[in-house]
């Protein structure tokens, strides 16, 4: 049946890695364990996978099709005789045996590497910390296709700087006066952590910011004192971090993780201009106007930016149709904000942060999501 091959959910020899032969040790293929989501036979599939101990790691899998339950699977991988064997049952949905009493689907071990487990018909290959391809032969009608299925995991990131953000009764209307009774009565947040450069006084700058929401998006505004505001390339997709910006982080699912070259974050640089830059998966810049409606209006050396932000779930895909997400009450949204300041230089000065980053390196928002703040969204406190 072709669902028996496919369901282990693992994988098929594919393309072996040239680094070194690991040991046929539990241990060295325990980043497989962890529970993962993806989509199959055009339905949603979910694997979960124990940590080793006694001698074994096990798995349930299951295939969800409209709703419904398809089928099951319980996978189990076992040392045995100084090497490892993948076995596994199929169980349909009312949980009878697809396999007799005693019958397995086995798959010996061929190989480890440090990123790839190779069993025979199946295998694991390990992108990053969050994300795995599985390779399966799926046998018909005589002929074997290798199938890849894309797994991501999710690891709740612990909270971090949690700040409650207020619900708007209406929308704030973005004009850069800040006029709404929600900017009324919230709190100031300070933007005062250096990632980048040397020391800043006060008089070249200073940052504070409130941030509000509704269903449709996230509000904010921020003030800005900055005595020297620059613009030196007119191109807002050449060198955009090096000019004066504002540059809101966005996890829209707080899963934290790496984001450098995927949208399992967003790092949106406000241009003074009002243009809007992230990397895109094609390791450039793109420009996402459509994410962002801004307004910046500056007095002096003082700038009110008043910024509305719609958010967008790791399944976004440049080029394509995506629809933002509605938020509710009780949701956590990973957090930052920073401002690029540059005053006299081809390239920025300072990079100041909201959150506190820990290490040497603190310029890590563009890549690590992990870094961020959680924001609760509280509900709207009826009078």
């Amino acid at each position: 049946m072709k669902y028996i091959s496919i369901f282990t959910l693992l994988f098929s020899i594919c393309f072996y890695a040239q680094n070194k032969t690991l040991e046929p040790k539990l241990e060295n293929i325990a980043w497989i364990s962890g529970t993962w989501h993806g989509e199959a036979f055009g339905g949603i599939t979910e694997e979960i996978w124990s940590e080793p101990s006694g001698g074994s790691m096990m798995a349930t899998f299951k295939l969800i099709n409209d709703g419904k339950v398809t089928f099951y699977e319980i996978e189990i991988i076992r040392e045995i005789e100084n090497s490892l064997i993948l076995q596994l049952k199929h169980f349909g949905a009312d949980l009878k045996g697809w396999e007799t009493k005693d019958e397995t689907v086995d798959f010996p071990l061929i190989e480890i590497t440090e990123n790839k487990v190779v069993f025979e018909g199946m295998s694991f290959e390990r992108v990053s910390n969050t994300e795995m391809n599985v390779y399966v032969d799926i046998k018909e009608n005589g002929q074997t296709e290798i199938v890849k299925f894309n797994y991501k995991k999710k690891i709740k990131k612990p909270l971090k700087q949690l700040i409650k953000v207020k619900q708007a009764r209406i929308n704030p209307i973005i004009d850069g006066v800040a006029n709404e009774d929600i900017w009324n009565t919230s709190e100031w947040l300070p933007i005062n952590q250096l990632w980048l450069g040397d020391l800043y006084t006060p008089q070249d700058f200073q940052g504070r910011y409130k941030l509000a929401w509704t269903s449709d998006a996230l509000y904010l505004l921020a003030e800005i004192k900055d005595d020297i505001l620059i613009d030196n390339e007119k191109d807002p997709l050449k060198t955009w971090w090096n000019d004066d910006c504002l540059e809101i982080f966005i996890d829209e699912d707080n899963s934290g993780g790496n984001h450098q070259y995927n949208h399992n974050a967003f790092a949106y640089h406000i241009a003074l201009d009002g243009n809007v830059v992230d990397m895109s998966p094609d390791q450039k810049g793109k420009l996402y106007n459509s994410h962002i409606n801004s307004k910046r209006i500056t007095t002096g050396n003082t700038s009110i930016w008043e910024v509305k932000i719609s958010l967008f779930d790791d399944s976004y895909k440049d080029n394509t149709k995506n629809k933002p997400v509605k938020l509710t009450a009780n949701k956590n949204i990973g957090f930052a904000l920073a401002y690029c300041d540059n005053d006299k230089s081809q390239n920025r000065e300072n990079f100041i942060g909201s959150v506190a980053v820990h290490g040497d390196d603190k310029n890590r928002g563009w890549i690590d999501a992990n870094i961020f703040g959680t924001l609760l969204l509280s509900k709207d406190q009826k009078k």
